[in-house]
């Protein structure tokens, strides 16, 4: 599929009506590598008029091992705004935040056909939680309420069901510059590092990376020494990326466009180093930072731009860790929320949110420069991707 007939597709309701009616597929030339180590992949969509959606809550597809093409086999269209989506790596379960309906959900995969079926939900104490995190032991799960700059643990049981909250954290300080976009605390993510034991919350409002240990043997978030580090003033960060293989993070701010590198210990400090621009320089629209993931390798670091629509991609120098730009690749839509490798790590893809497309590209392995295989699934509002 050409980028003149995506764009058609785009414009077109009927295309998107017609994919609602019928299970999706992604189309284009056939791959191997886009199933090896995953079966199943699920999408959460927004929903809500306020949000101006039109998707249809979380998605599951059936990725073929022959061909790599998605085939869709649920909609859990009742699902008010699932944001972002986290699948267990040792249990057949899917958690997933709802915004607007502030609580999480647990689900149950059938392995055989992908298929969800709810668990339980639980309240997430909070508004308008925007990610999760679930930790190395399986036993709890974090997550960040944007609205009310907080973070919650829940205990999660044995069948994968979500507890009453055993803590919440209300983050405080100085709100950044921006009027609108900072006058309060706003948490947006809230990973934890390769250990599985340290949680780091960057807070777009505050300009601050909040840094916690988890102790697994109350559900408690631990401040670390120091409890947070200060971003440039104005930066508002947004998501963090670990390399698996050097002692370096790396930050997407959203309000000024930038990628931040930060050496970190497994204490869980963070130490800031270099900060670059996430656009090119030739670039004089309005833009946001938006998403950011690492090669397995940890050679190269992908982020989002949305507005320039497009992906950034960086290497990182095998000794120190910093960054130097490699290439700009349009996203083939707009507004790209979300970006993610695959478990294998050979493709990406981007989840353009007002676009209504998720977008497959090849990763060129030694060069870390992406292609689009033509590949495209047609779902409205798509705001995360997770794979089993």
């Amino acid at each position: 599929m050409g980028a003149s007939a995506v764009a058609m597709a785009v414009a077109a309701g009927e295309r998107l009506a017609a994919a609602k009616r019928a299970p999706a597929t992604v189309r284009g030339r056939a791959g191997q590598a886009a199933s090896r180590g995953a079966r199943f992949a699920y999408v959460g969509s927004f929903t809500s008029e306020v949000r101006k959606a039109r998707g249809e809550g979380i998605s599951a597809y059936r990725i073929d091992p022959g061909s790599g093409r998605w085939g869709r086999v649920q909609a859990l269209n009742r699902e008010v705004n699932p944001g972002y989506l986290a699948v267990d790596p040792k249990r057949p379960v899917l958690y997933a935040v709802h915004s607007e309906a502030n609580h999480v959900s647990a689900f149950s995969i059938n392995d055989a056909t992908g298929e969800l079926t709810l668990i339980n939900r639980q309240s997430c104490g909070g508004d308008n939680p925007v990610h999760l995190a679930l930790d190395a032991t399986g036993r709890f799960l974090v997550v960040a309420n944007y609205g009310s700059g907080s973070v919650v643990v829940l205990p999660v049981g044995a069948d994968g069901s979500l507890g009453a909250r055993t803590d919440l954290v209300t983050l405080t300080g100085e709100p950044g510059p921006h009027r609108t976009e900072q006058a309060v605390p706003h948490p947006h993510h809230c990973p934890f590092d390769p250990t599985g034991r340290v949680v780091v919350v960057p807070d777009k409002g505050l300009d601050r990376l909040f840094v916690f240990t988890l102790d697994t043997a109350k559900g408690r978030l631990v401040p670390a020494n120091p409890p947070s580090v200060r971003t440039r003033s104005g930066a508002g960060p947004r998501h963090i990326g670990f390399n698996p293989r050097l002692p370096c993070a790396y930050v997407i701010n959203e309000l000024d466009s930038t990628v931040a590198t930060y050496r970190h210990s497994g204490s869980g400090s963070l130490e800031p180093l270099q900060i670059l621009p996430s656009l090119p320089a030739t670039f004089t629209g309005d833009n946001t930072g938006g998403a950011i993931d690492v090669a397995p390798s940890g050679r190269f670091v992908y982020v989002s731009n949305r507005g320039h629509d497009s992906i950034g991609i960086f290497r990182a120098d095998e000794s120190t860790g910093l960054l130097s730009p490699v290439a700009w690749e349009p996203t083939k839509g707009a507004t790209p929320r979300f970006i993610g490798l695959d478990p294998t790590g050979a493709r990406l893809y981007a989840a353009n949110q007002r676009g209504d497309t998720i977008v497959e590209f090849d990763v060129e392995e030694a060069a870390g420069t992406l292609n689009a295989t033509g590949r495209i699934v047609v779902a409205g509002t798509p705001v995360c991707v997770a794979w089993r």
